[in-house]
């Protein structure tokens, strides 16, 4: 079943002041680009950014999850997005800006 683009359009419009930020079809959900940059993953209404040793933690210390769509895959290296994040333009901007970081 096709994911509704309503999520994947909101979390665009909050990254709006984020210049070059783009998202493709990708893994059934969508991936999200700064320019040629991949930092993050819309799938089935949740938003995954990428992170390194550092930022994991504070995915982890929220009690959030890495990237698994099926059992078989995971991408332990993205984390889901806490939804108050989300919700949150000027937070969200700084944890994607992380994310673009982690991906360098």
């Amino acid at each position: 079943m096709a994911q509704p683009d309503s999520f994947k359009d909101f979390v665009l419009d909050q990254l709006q002041d984020m210049r070059g930020v783009t998202c493709r079809r990708m893994f059934g959900g969508y991936g999200l680009y700064q320019r040629d940059t991949f930092f993050g993953i819309v799938y089935k209404g949740q938003l995954y950014f990428k992170t390194d040793e550092q930022s994991r933690e504070t995915y982890r210390a929220r009690g959030m999850q890495f990237f698994r769509p099926n059992a078989r895959q995971s991408l332990k290296s993205y984390y889901e997005v806490p939804a108050e994040i989300v919700e949150d333009t000027e937070q969200l901007g700084e944890w994607a800006k992380r994310a673009i970081e982690a991906q360098s």
